[in-house]
């Protein structure tokens, strides 16, 4: 699994729904750019999510990540997040609607199981 930087792709599963990223360390860099770590990924805000609509609200945050966290990376005491990341979106229907990785910003380091 690719360790996610904050160039990577995150989109929400309507596909065109795209996640901004910010890395909240700056000790660690690949390819010039910050990994991401946990909860970076989590309460991010979702751009041009066509889920629109009477009655649907269209994607517009992420919500807690569900999985996709290093269980042997950390920086900082937080754990590397990875792209297998995968979580919730505020969008309609609750609770149903995830947000996924589509390109982790980095294809130098990866977490072998």
């Amino acid at each position: 699994m690719k360790l996610l930087t904050d160039r990577a792709t995150l989109v929400c599963a309507h596909e065109i729904g795209r996640v901004s990223l910010q890395a909240s360390q700056a000790l660690v860099y690949v390819e010039g750019q910050p990994l991401l770590v946990d909860d970076d990924p989590e309460g991010r805000p979702i751009r041009f999510c066509p889920n629109y609509g009477v009655g649907i609200k269209p994607c517009q945050r992420t919500l807690k990540v569900n999985q996709g966290y290093s269980t042997l990376l950390l920086i900082g005491g937080k754990r590397v997040a990875l792209d297998s990341v995968r979580g919730l979106t505020d969008g309609t229907p609750p609770g149903v609607v995830e947000y996924v990785v589509r390109q982790p910003g980095q294809e130098l380091l990866e977490e072998r199981p």
